[in-house]
C-alpha cells in the first residue's frame, strides 16, 4: 500500500498537520517571492538612483513577529495533539509485544502466539510495546503514519487502530546492520470475526481480506519463487532463520554453519560453562532455550514447538552445515 492511503485514525491527525503545514509553507513561499519581485522592481536604482535612510515601524515589526508565532503554535497545537492521541492507548486496546533485532520483526499476543506478520482486528484497537534485542532500529507502518524507535532496554509503547482491510508495509527506518534493507514485515487487517477464528482457533494464518489472499513473512516472501529443501520451509515458517543464519553470517543468534560438533560457552544458572555441541545438546537448546544461553548472545529465543520427526529433521540439517 502506497503513502496516500490513509488505513488508521491516527494516519487522518498525521495528514491534517502535514497538510496545514505544507499549506503555510506554500503561502509564504508565494507571498514572499512577489514581495521580493516587488521591492526588486519598486526600489531598483533606476527608480531611486538616490538611497534613502528608511526609519523602524513599530507597528510592522509587531505585526512580523505575532504572527510567525501564531502560525508556529497552530502547528504545533496540531502536531501535539496527535502525538499524544499516539501515545495514550484505549484500555481495551489489545497489547502486542513487537520486538525488533537485526534483521526481522517477531510479534508476540497475549495468549502467546508469535509471529512474523502483525495481524489486526479491523476497527479494533491495538496497543504496541515495541523494545530491541540488540541495536536501535525504526517501527515504521507508513500506510498508518505509525513511528516509533525500538530501543535495547526499553519499552516504547504506540498504538493504532486500522480502517481499512489489507495488507500494509512494515519498515525499519534505521540503519541497523548489513541487511537493514531486508528488515521488513507486514500488518495483515482482518474482519473482527476472522481475527478472532486464528487467535482462539488454530495455526493457519488469516486472510487480509477481498481476497488480497495470507501474507507471507518477509523472508519468505524475499525467498518466493525459489525452490529449496523442506527443512528450510520449515525452519522459516517457525522463524528460526529470524535469527540464525545457515552461512556463517553473523545474527541475532549463533549461525547454523559449523555449529555442530564446535565447544560453546553458555550461561546456565548465571555460571559460564564449555559445551560441546551434540544432538543432547542441540536438542535441549532448540525445546528449552532459556536453560543456557550461548555467551554474547540476547536470551530472546522462544522455545520451538517442532514434533520428534522435525526435531529430527532439524538435527540432521544442522549437523550438514559444515
Amino acid at each position: 500500500m502506497g503513502w496516500m492511503v490513509e488505513a488508521s485514525t491516527s494516519a487522518r491527525g498525521a495528514d491534517k498537520v502535514f497538510l496545514v503545514s505544507l499549506g503555510i509553507s506554500v503561502f509564504f513561499l508565494v507571498f514572499i517571492t512577489a514581495l521580493m519581485i516587488y521591492f526588486v522592481i519598486r526600489y531598483s536604482k533606476k527608480r531611486h538612483p538616490k538611497a534613502e535612510n528608511i526609519e523602524g515601524n513599530a507597528w510592522l515589526e509587531i505585526t512580523w513577529t505575532v504572527i510567525p508565532l501564531l502560525i508556529f503554535l497552530s502547528i504545533f497545537y496540531y502536531g501535539w495533539t496527535n502525538f499524544d492521541y499516539t501515545r495514550n492507548p484505549p484500555r481495551d486496546a489489545m497489547v502486542v509485544n513487537v520486538l525488533g533485532r537485526q534483521w526481522a520483526w517477531s510479534f508476540q499476543y497475549p495468549n502467546g502466539k508469535v509471529t512474523s506478520v502483525l495481524y489486526a482486528a479491523l476497527g479494533k484497537p491495538t496497543r504496541l510495546d515495541i523494545r530491541s534485542a540488540d541495536v536501535i532500529h525504526g517501527f515504521f507502518v507508513p500506510a498508518f503514519r505509525l513511528k516509533m524507535d525500538a530501543v535495547p532496554g526499553h519499552v516504547n509503547t504506540t498504538w493504532f487502530e486500522p480502517t481499512r482491510l489489507g495488507s500494509y508495509d512494515i519498515e525499519c527506518t534505521v540503519i541497523c546492520g548489513v541487511d537493514h534493507s531486508y528488515m521488513l514485515s507486514k500488518v495483515v487487517v482482518v474482519p473482527v470475526e476472522e481475527f478472532k477464528a486464528w487467535y482462539f482457533g488454530g495455526d493457519d494464518a488469516p486472510e487480509p481480506g477481498k481476497g488480497l489472499g495470507a501474507e507471507k513473512s518477509s523472508v519468505a516472501a524475499l525467498s518466493a519463487g525459489v525452490a529449496e529443501a523442506p527443512v528450510l520451509a520449515l525452519l522459516r515458517a517457525k522463524d528460526c532463520l529470524m535469527c540464525h543464519s545457515v552461512d556463517g553470517k553473523p545474527m541475532v543468534g549463533p549461525t547454523l554453519k559449523g555449529l555442530y560438533g564446535s565447544t560453546e560457552t553458555v550461561v546456565s544458572g548465571g555460571k559460564e560453562r564449555a559445551v560441546k555441541v551434540d544432538d543432547a545438546y542441540l536438542k535441549v537448546a532448540i525445546q528449552a532455550p532459556e536453560a543456557s544461553i550461548v555467551k554474547g548472545y540476547p536470551p530472546t529465543m522462544p522455545p520451538a514447538a517442532l514434533s520428534p520427526a522435525e526435531l529430527s529433521q532439524v538435527l540432521d540439517y544442522i549437523k550438514s552445515l559444515k
